[in-house]
């Protein structure tokens, strides 16, 4: 298990590469160019610029998370192949600073979703909600409360410029269904992960969080069975997945320690987060101790572990504590990510050593 930590840049963090270096076991910096919006060109001398700073603190640099996937390649529009072609270059640039993984979603309109970014636990800290009675038919109410908690911070799938349009790209995909969104999917893998072989670059699909279609949205990445479905669209062991526990676990339905026993060979990125689901839908992020939510933590490293995980992990969303979210991008703080890192870690060592997990 490769520990790795999500990192937004110099001038766009609080948290610095100097900070994570400090905590044990990390090897690797999760990175992006996060300025860059779906379909825009990844320019050579930035991903070096970026990749330079990460390899001189003696991070790697074999995530990154995410190339984004413009619109036009969800909806299938005929504009797509140039978008792809787009896609591709930044694929085979990536690989030359020693990329292995990128993290990609294909959910329309929206990334994550919450209703809240600071709601309140019983211990005074706070963390991302979804409040299942907020989700209205009017989705700008929520952009608007999501937009003005994230204050002066940039957030992936929540980008102002592109949410300004959210009427018009909901007439996009007003006739996309979930068989018509897959296919436009397969079509996607099969034209780049040929290059990926040739790169020697995994893709890595996000499941949809949450595990459930909102506003009328299709989600096709949000079961076991719907997760089979595109990693044998596409056969090869390129095509594969981030097995986020936080956006399946929203579903108490998904067996997250027997998918994980199903999938580990195509789970390319792992991301661990712990969510306590309530029984009318809601859901808030937790600690990562597996007592303190709905996903047992505890089984799912030993899931990793007996199927011998060498893939990328990283502690996901954590909860703000001691005031930091004065200055940290929503989920992204210091000090809860860095408690489950230090918490995955002695898990996995546990195992490791023969001594199991109770």
């Amino acid at each position: 298990m490769n520990m790795t930590w999500r990192w937004y840049g110099e001038g766009n963090d609080n948290i610095t590469l100097d900070h994570i270096r400090q905590i044990p076991g990390v090897m690797g910096i999760v990175w992006s160019l996060h300025d860059k919006v779906a379909g825009e060109v990844w320019e050579m001398e930035r991903i070096q610029e970026v990749a330079d700073q990460i390899t001189s603190k003696g991070f790697s640099t074999a995530v990154v998370e995410s190339v984004n996937v413009h619109d036009d390649i969800k909806i299938g529009l005929p504009s797509r192949d140039q978008y792809i072609d787009i896609y591709i270059d930044t694929i085979r640039k990536l690989a030359k600073v020693g990329v292995k993984v990128i993290c990609y979603n294909f959910m329309p309109v929206f990334d994550w979703t919450r209703t809240e970014l600071y709601k309140e636990l019983p211990d005074g800290s706070n963390a991302l909600f979804y409040e299942k009675a907020a989700i209205t038919d009017d989705p700008r109410q929520m952009v608007d409360r999501i937009l003005k908690g994230a204050g002066k911070f940039t957030m992936p799938g929540w980008e102002p410029e592109r949410l300004a349009r959210l009427d018009e790209l909901f007439a996009a995909y007003a006739d996309v269904t979930e068989d018509k969104l897959f296919d436009n999917l397969k079509y996607f893998l099969e034209r780049i992960i040929p290059v990926c072989e040739e790169s020697d670059i995994k893709m890595a699909i996000h499941p949809d969080d949450p595990a459930w279609p909102i506003f009328g949205l299709p989600r096709i990445v949000r079961s076991r069975e719907t997760i089979r479905r595109i990693l044998d669209a596409v056969s090869s062991p390129y095509n594969g997945l981030t097995f986020c526990t936080g956006s399946l676990g929203s579903n108490p339905e998904n067996d997250l320690p027997a998918m994980i026993r199903e999938f580990h060979d195509r789970i390319h990125f792992a991301h661990i987060r712990n969510v306590k689901v309530f029984e009318n839908g809601d859901f808030i992020e937790v600690s990562h101790r597996g007592k303190d939510g709905s996903v047992d933590v505890p089984e799912i490293v030993r899931a990793y572990h007996e199927n011998g995980y060498q893939g990328y992990v990283r502690p996901d969303h954590g909860r703000h504590l001691w005031g930091e979210e004065k200055n940290c991008r929503p989920g992204y703080g210091l000090y809860d990510r860095a408690l489950g890192v230090m918490y995955l870690l002695g898990v996995w060592d546990s195992l490791s050593q023969g001594k199991g997990v109770k």
